[in-house]
């Protein structure tokens, strides 16, 4: 599954001369826990979140001591002292192209330890994908996988002949049945539908044309 099937189109932005006060108060009103940073143009300069203020609203050291809190990194003065989202801002932002995969996806916001990826396309913000999204994309029907598996995996991925097997999935457990070229193959198509988003697991009894003549002649 894309990110362009996913992402909301509809992204709540904001400039790099808007005032902190202006930005949380943003927040506040959409319910959002962040944003991004916008020119003119809207190309992505960075993102504003809900630390990024709480980083300006900290301001003294915690209970530890200061010795403790300046060797730890602590807040950088400057972000103590900004005034406007530019000065506040995490920046390069962290971005995602609408054709990349929910799991490319998924597993940058984990190691990356962030909630959302501004999606951009020629450089340009087109859309914004949370956690959230991805989350209900995992918790698609099983009547969703199995016609994304049968479309996407298939057809349009490894070319497959889909009248050669069959594809069953219930409570986002795929069991594929039916006969294929080589093992190589079978290994393609199981590795292709683990990642389909809902996927929990993949039960293969697929066999090879060569299984098949090999237990005729055992007949």
């Amino acid at each position: 599954m894309k990110i362009r099937s996913v992402m909301a189109s509809a992204v709540v932005t904001v400039t790099p001369e808007t005032s902190l006060k202006d930005a949380a108060a943003k927040l506040v009103r959409f319910g959002i826990s962040g944003m991004p940073v916008v020119d003119d143009e809207r190309h992505v300069l960075g993102v504003l979140s809900e630390a990024d203020i709480l980083a300006k609203e900290a301001g003294a050291a915690p209970r530890e001591g200061m010795l403790t809190w300046l060797l730890d990194g602590g807040v950088s003065r400057g972000r103590l002292e900004a005034k406007t989202v530019e000065e506040a801002m995490t920046a390069p932002a962290l971005t995602i192209g609408p054709e990349r995969t929910v799991r490319e996806a998924a597993t940058r916001m984990l190691d990356d330890g962030v909630n959302r990826l501004p999606v951009v396309e020629n450089g340009v913000l087109v859309g914004i994908v949370s956690r959230a999204d991805l989350v209900r994309a995992f918790a698609r029907s099983d009547d969703e996988i199995r016609r994304e598996i049968e479309a996407e995996v298939v057809r349009q991925t490894l070319w497959l002949d889909p009248s050669s097997f069959s594809v069953e999935v219930r409570d986002g457990i795929v069991t594929l049945s039916g006969i294929l070229d080589s093992e190589a193959d079978i290994e393609l198509l199981r590795e292709f539908v683990r990642r389909v988003p809902g996927v929990v697991s993949v039960r293969s009894e697929l066999r090879t044309h060569g299984d098949v003549h090999a237990a005729q002649r055992e007949l």
